[in-house]
């Protein structure tokens, strides 16, 4: 008797549908849910594209829950059945791979590489849908940067939070466009790899994650560049060419390379994938920082980072303030603004100090972007960057070149008073600072600082007067860094000598004050001014 009750029993299970078979286990099934009451019918929706980055599971619903294993028979049979107890629509589910892009519109501006072997702008400005996909799948490739309170809050009357973008492992914000953008390529292109020229954030993020995605690159550097820079790139995995004396050279001879061999050419142009790439810091810091009142990004003629972070900002809290920076200098974003489009008469003869933002205005894109979110632009000076990069070594540990410190710069210049006690956000978006100018930045911040200063006099030339000096400096307590004697070359009396003192100090106050105890003293005392 129970075996022929056991053998009805299978012999019914047989027959059954797989959703009536599995019918126990519908309310853990994040595809399959259903209302014991009343079963709603719905609208069929687009076609969804699942993404899973490498060794993480795709997550539904809330962020970091992990959903339980779904049954292959039961996803083919959403894809098989067209109605459900005669009242319920379903769609086909469909599961793409990783290297199909999310973002259709964003693929569109991506170029074949028979047809095209650069990168071309697209002329469609981004959604936050699209920043969204793009944070959703460089997880897994970038860094999370922390988006931390400041010392340097109470100096400056407001509460700082620094979005430390130089932790980047290239040290560079510009690694999340980069990544995203190289994702994005179609695998044919992929397969032929890319090619990159000039020494700047960006190569060192193609080279690096190029290598990661198992892309074949390359990277066309000048003759002239530093050594250290060009060791990087291989050491990322890239291969490094040297060739031309200027960076045109560079240029015309990579474009030729991906010509004759099928390479994609990529250089930072403003791109609907390499935006949404960039503005997924925009993202990041208004989870991290509750309440933001203003946000403040470098800016300059590669303003991709501004535009993209300020459509994610806009569109989560349009009243946070957007603020981009450039220098005095060259305020290529504040001229392009104002004629209305891309601007190129401006020249940087400091482009190793700058960096990327000393370029000129890169495409129609961002500037769109920028004039129609961003709420203010400022210039600052070179000497308030020089500041700044000294105050980030000092209260924060940082050591960051200008691009990453023309933000802050904005706040020790002054420039935003209306900020005076907000919560602000600062991106520091690069630390790639070469050694052979860290020690003259940090000098001639010191210098601009009125920590550092020089000074001349003549005192006779007789035992005891050179010891009445130092006595002068150690009661007022000056650091003596450098003393010079100069005896031959002196147009004053006879026996005498001619004395040059650098001098460190605590501050301006602390400088005025010993400039009027050597005044006291030596009458003819004469100060080297900055």
């Amino acid at each position: 008797m129970n075996f022929a009750a056991q053998f009805i029993y299978f012999r019914v299970l047989k027959n059954r549908s797989p959703r009536e078979r599995y019918r126990q286990d519908e309310d853990y099934d994040p595809f399959w849910q259903r209302d014991d009451n009343k079963i709603k019918k719905q609208d069929k929706p687009a076609i969804c594209d699942l993404h899973c980055c490498k060794d993480v599971p795709v997550r539904n619903g809330l962020i970091g829950q992990k959903p339980p294993s779904i049954n292959p028979e039961r996803l083919k049979d959403f894809g098989e059945e067209d109605y459900l107890n005669g009242d319920v629509k379903t769609w086909e589910m469909k599961i793409v791979s990783r290297n199909e892009e999310l973002l259709r519109d964003a693929l569109s501006c991506i170029p074949q590489p028979s047809s095209r072997t650069s990168l071309a702008s697209c002329n469609k400005l981004i959604r936050f849908e699209d920043i969204s996909a793009a944070a959703f799948k460089i997880q897994c490739g970038v860094q999370k940067t922390p988006c931390m309170y400041s010392r340097l809050s109470k100096q400056y009357g407001m509460d700082i939070y620094l979005k430390k973008e130089f932790l980047q492992y290239t040290g560079s914000v510009k690694e999340r466009g980069v990544l995203y953008l190289l994702m994005s390529l179609p695998q044919e292109q992929q397969r032929k790899g890319v090619i990159v020229a000039l020494d700047s954030n960006f190569s060192m993020a193609v080279a690096y994650h190029a290598a990661e995605l198992r892309v074949p690159v390359f990277v066309i550097v000048p003759t002239g560049t530093a050594p250290a820079r060009a060791r990087l790139c291989r050491d990322y995995g890239a291969m490094v060419i040297s060739y031309g004396a200027t960076a045109k050279d560079s240029q015309l001879h990579a474009r030729r390379l991906a010509q004759e061999n099928g390479y994609l050419y990529l250089e930072e142009e403003d791109s609907a994938v390499y935006l949404a790439g960039l503005g997924t810091v925009g993202l990041e810091m208004y989870e991290q920082v509750p309440k933001l009142d203003a946000v403040i990004f470098p800016a300059g003629g590669h303003c991709g980072l501004l535009a993209g972070s300020a459509a994610a900002l806009k569109h989560l809290n349009p009243h946070i303030s957007v603020i981009g920076v450039e220098s005095e200098s060259f305020p290529v974003l504040q001229q392009s603004l104002k004629a209305g489009h891309p601007t190129e008469d401006q020249a940087c003869n400091n482009h190793h100090f700058y960096g990327d933002v000393s370029g000129v205005c890169f495409g129609s894109n961002s500037l769109q972007l920028t004039g129609k979110l961003v709420d203010k632009v400022v210039a600052v000076r070179e000497e308030d960057i020089l500041i700044s990069m000294l105050r980030l070594l000092e209260y924060e540990r940082a050591t960051v070149d200008a691009e990453g410190a023309i933000a802050l710069a904005a706040l020790v210049a002054g420039k935003l008073p209306e900020l005076k006690g907000k919560r602000v956000a600062v991106v520091i978006c690069s630390g790639n600072l070469e050694l052979y100018l860290l020690q003259q930045c940090i000098a001639r911040a010191l210098t601009l600082d009125n920590r550092v200063c020089r000074f001349s006099l003549v005192i006779s030339d007789c035992p005891g007067d050179m010891s009445k000096l130092l006595e002068i400096l150690a009661r007022e307590e000056a650091r003596v860094l450098d003393i010079k004697q100069e005896r031959t070359f002196v147009t004053s009396e006879l026996f005498t000598v001619e004395v040059t003192c650098t001098v460190e100090t605590r501050d301006k106050l602390h400088t005025s004050q010993l400039r009027n105890a050597l005044l006291e003293r030596y009458p003819r005392t004469a100060w080297t001014e900055r």
